[in-house]
């Protein structure tokens, strides 16, 4: 029996949010994420906990600092789950240095020498990035040392056009916050997937994107409901919770096509210099607020692991 997860597997790189082993393995997700969010989750999943309780007992038998601790256990973490998907395992750039390239570019280098002591080549990494300008350029650097990058927190078309711009290998747009956002500020209680305005923004990246011949990658992310996968069907990545693909996998209904790169109309390029940039997401209101949002609940979450850690 087809079911919906088979039917979008088809049309679209089915990824896993989540950093617990047992989901990535029984799911089958071609790509997956590690963070400090995430590594706070992957503590209830008794397989990841027991590597990650492994991790720290070793760290700390070798001297290491709290922080330097913090900084291993993402890494640890996505070596175990690169051994378990064929694709890519995204790792985050810390979020308090969302605004300062260098010490971004600095630490993704870092990152990535973490993985290759670990057996894991940059080819299986990306570095995830907050779509700031100066995430952006750090991304820019990198892709021109050959370090492929995941720009996050991707809530207007300004960041992805600017994204696209630095050759970014691919980028993140939160579905699920857009939605947050507009309910709260409209007062709806909920939207239709086509009329939702996460879905929405993403399929306007997407038409401007294949419009223009643009090589970066989209991956949709932070989905609320199975609705909003099921209208973004053929977007390149989706990157989805276990929940969401557990329900996918057990819903046997026929899931059309919902974007095709063959179908978007054409439209005028933008050019996105910093000025131009910082205009556009000062002036969109719901993008400024949910990307310094999304920087600080980062940051809160690698604060709860130190606190744990200590």
């Amino acid at each position: 029996m087809t079911t919906v997860l088979d039917q979008l597997r088809e049309m679209t790189t089915v990824v896993a949010d989540t950093g617990s082993l047992d989901a990535v393995r029984r799911l089958k997700p071609i790509d997956c994420t590690t963070n400090p969010s995430l590594v706070l989750k992957a503590f209830d999943d008794p397989e990841s906990r027991d590597l990650l309780k492994s991790q720290i007992e070793q760290a700390k038998a070798e001297g290491k600092s709290i922080q330097e601790i913090a900084d291993d256990l993402p890494v640890a973490l996505g070596a175990e789950l690169s051994k378990l998907v064929p694709g890519r395992v995204s790792t985050e750039v810390d979020a308090r240095l969302s605004y300062d390239t260098e010490a971004s570019v600095a630490r993704a280098h870092q990152i990535i020498e973490a993985y290759a002591k670990r057996g894991v080549g940059k080819e299986r990494v990306l570095i995830k990035l907050a779509a700031t300008w100066e995430g952006i350029q750090a991304a820019r650097i990198l892709q021109k040392e050959g370090i492929d990058c995941n720009l996050t927190l991707i809530f207007c078309l300004e960041q992805a056009v600017a994204c696209a711009d630095a050759d970014a290998h691919l980028i993140s747009p939160f579905v699920g916050r857009i939605t947050d956002w507009n309910k709260a500020a409209s007062g709806v209680e909920s939207y239709t997937p086509e009329q939702d305005p996460g879905v929405k923004s993403v399929k306007s990246i997407f038409a401007y994107y294949k419009a223009h011949g643009i090589k970066t990658i989209i991956m949709g992310a932070s989905f609320r409901n199975a609705g909003q996968i099921k209208a973004l069907a053929g977007c390149d990545n989706l990157t989805i919770s276990p929940e969401l693909l557990s329900e996918l996998d057990a819903d046997t209904s026929t899931l059309d096509l919902a974007l095709d790169a063959n179908a978007v109309e054409q439209s005028a390029a933008l050019d996105m210099s910093e000025a131009e940039f910082r205009w556009g997401t000062a002036n969109d209101r719901m993008a400024h607020d949910l990307l310094a949002d999304g920087i600080r609940k980062f940051h809160a979450d690698y604060e709860k692991m130190m606190q744990l850690l200590a």
